[in-house]
């Protein structure tokens, strides 16, 4: 990684000089304080006005995704994430445990460096700083220069509602614009954790960067609907995933694999609910659109199916206002760009002819991108998540949920609130959990003698040498 300038390494280090300063005074605080912290930090984005704000200005200024959604993703990841961390120990003694004379004690990590997408530019900024701010960390938000203004002003949020507690300012901090790629792998460097999220580039910088960091896997989910599966409640959760906030979350299905014994029920269940099977022409021009050199274009990232379509050329769909755009697709790679992940309302079919098959077409995709990440399935057979748990390569399978929502934690499963979920070596992370505020401490255990308990040589190895002898 080249050096920065000694411009960009001033102008770092006194950012890091006075979230180390805040820091200081935070880690004396006690399990209350730290909590008034949280609730503070909490509230500056989930306050309805507030929160209006936040997400007007971040689809007026990344023009990615809608204000509706926007406004729903702040609050409910937020309140979540805040229900997650209610009466959670994060200072001091965390755990006891007697019997094996073990103590562990939570200790921060220092100064957080936080870097976070334009997709998402108020709620994963605020998940970050909240989880930071419970392990009594400082964090400086490097975000993505189309989400800069956005995160400005929920920083700007944040340090009011620190005034109302007399908490110092400088434990959370942004980096000022104009945020390039010199600035924020400096603050990588310096800093003491990196949590990143966002594109893969960054991600790899994370890991670069000779600081410990969290980084995210590609996303590019595949759902499959296999032939015991309601299939009309299995469509209203696809398209409630799909569209949400114009698909730009990671974990929204870019493609669907259908059992041939549903297909026909299956795309008849979508197309009741506004979506469009596009014939091989359409197919071709949306392609054109969309990846114009090779790569994602940002003419679709976070559109509605509607304003993709227009983009296309598609007007006579588009006149249709429809929900989503499906293409018919059956293999896979770079040659294939629909197997990929596509950030908008438009969704690749697979068909499959059982759920064997299904899953060797959930492999193929995630060989080409998304390994690591999870897989969506609609079935009534309980029996198929495990089958999927023990053979494809996914972090999570998500039954029968609202992917995009059920993903990142949700009211009605146990997934930990989060916007930043590992992949696993598979996705060529360090942690396959969805990012909590344990990420965020360090823990010092302290081990008292127990009494002694040492096997026998039988207790050992006893079933290896009935089985194959003792020589």
């Amino acid at each position: 990684m080249a050096t920065a300038s000694p411009e960009v390494q001033a102008l770092v280090g006194a950012l890091v000089t006075r979230a180390r300063a805040a820091q200081r005074v935070a880690e004396a605080y006690d399990q209350a304080r730290v909590d008034e912290l949280v609730a503070a930090a909490g509230w500056a984005i989930i306050e309805p006005a507030r929160n209006r704000e936040l997400a007007e200005l971040a689809v007026s200024d990344t023009g990615i995704g809608n204000v509706e959604d926007k406004l729903r993703k702040n609050h409910r990841k937020t309140l979540g994430l805040l229900r997650d961390l209610q009466g959670a120990l994060s200072v001091g003694v965390i755990a006891q445990d007697p019997a094996r004379g073990l103590t562990e004690i939570a200790r921060p990590v220092g100064v957080v460096c936080a870097v976070t997408p334009s997709t998402n530019p108020g709620a994963t900024p605020a998940n970050k700083i909240i989880n930071a701010l419970k392990g009594r960390n400082a964090v400086i938000v490097a975000p993505s220069p189309k989400g800069w203004s956005t995160c400005e002003r929920l920083v700007a949020f944040v340090h009011v509602q620190f005034d109302r507690i007399g908490a110092p300012r400088d434990l959370v901090q942004l980096l000022p614009a104009p945020v390039g790629k010199a600035s924020t792998l400096e603050l990588m460097r310096q800093c003491d954790l990196v949590v990143a999220t966002g594109s893969q580039a960054n991600v790899q910088a994370a890991y670069a960067s000779g600081t410990p960091a969290f980084g995210v896997g590609a996303g590019n989910v595949a759902g499959i609907i296999d032939e015991t599966a309601d299939v009309e409640l299995a469509a209203d959760r696809i398209l409630r995933s799909k569209t949400f906030d114009n698909a730009t979350s990671c974990s929204s299905e870019n493609s669907l694999v259908l059992v041939d014994a549903i297909r026909q029920a299956a795309i008849a269940a979508l197309s009741a609910r506004g979506a469009v099977l596009l014939d091989a022409g359409q197919k071709a021009q949306l392609q054109a659109l969309m990846w114009p050199g090779g790569k994602l274009s940002a003419a679709v990232i976070g559109q509605s199916a509607t304003v993709v379509a227009q983009r296309a050329g598609l007007d006579a769909i588009a006149a249709q206002s429809p929900s989503m755009l499906l293409v018919e697709e059956d293999a896979f790679g770079e040659g294939h760009p629909f197997s990929g992940e596509k950030l908008c309302p438009v969704l690749a079919l697979y068909g499959a002819r059982d759920f064997a098959a299904a899953m060797q077409v959930v492999e193929s995709v995630y060989a080409y991108q998304g390994a690591g990440h999870s897989v969506g399935l609609h079935s009534a057979d309980a029996g198929r998540a495990l089958q999927l748990g023990l053979h494809l390569p996914v972090s999570r399978v998500i039954v029968d949920q609202a992917h995009c929502i059920a993903t990142g934690g949700s009211f009605d499963n146990g997934l930990p609130f989060s916007l930043s979920m590992g992949c696993g070596t598979w996705g060529k992370n360090n942690f396959s959990d969805n990012m909590n505020y344990r990420h965020y401490l360090n823990i010092t255990r302290i081990s008292r003698p127990i009494p002694e308990r040492v096997p026998s040589e039988r207790e050992i190895f006893g079933t290896y040498f009935d089985k194959f002898g003792k020589s």
